[in-house]
């Protein structure tokens, strides 16, 4: 599968859960399924980078849960998943040389799962009368979804 698609779709991860893309890079990174050694992002794969990460991704997690947590498209939370998308895009395309290409289709990602998740969880929390069930659906899509595009050979 192309870099490009692959980094569009961590991108629509990090559109997902902002945090979830980069914990699954990081993890990726760690367990050698993605070789950033000797690259600006070899960091993500030091001992620490994937527990840090993912305890951030785990708060997001419980936070998006709570009635009071913005929408996704407040500016802040959308610039975060541009930022992540990007980022993670990058670091799927690094080892091939792309990663301005990469950060690219990252962010392109992050715009369609910020704006496409909103979407379709609204309107099938709507249909089920109830959000959290598809919450909770969004988020294992999310983390299922990043584990399968990451553990790709790269």
């Amino acid at each position: 599968m192309s870099i490009f698609v692959l980094a569009f779709l961590i991108g629509i991860v990090a559109g997902l859960r902002s945090m979830t893309a980069p914990a699954v890079v990081s993890w990726a990174a760690r367990l050698g399924w993605i070789h950033l050694e000797a690259t600006p992002l070899a960091f993500l794969g030091y001992a620490a980078t994937p527990w840090i990460v993912s305890l951030l991704a785990l708060a997001e997690l419980v936070t998006d849960q709570l009635p009071k947590t913005p929408s996704r498209k407040a500016p802040p939370g959308f610039i975060a998943r541009l930022v992540t998308g990007g980022f993670c895009g990058a670091a799927l395309g690094v080892p091939a040389g792309l990663l301005a290409g990469g950060l690219v289709a990252g962010v392109g990602g992050a715009i369609a799962g910020t704006l496409g998740g909103y979407e379709l969880r609204v309107r099938l929390a709507r249909a089920a009368g109830r959000d959290l069930p598809i919450a909770l659906l969004e988020d294992a899509t999310a983390i299922v979804g990043g584990l399968l595009i990451v553990s790709r050979p790269f």
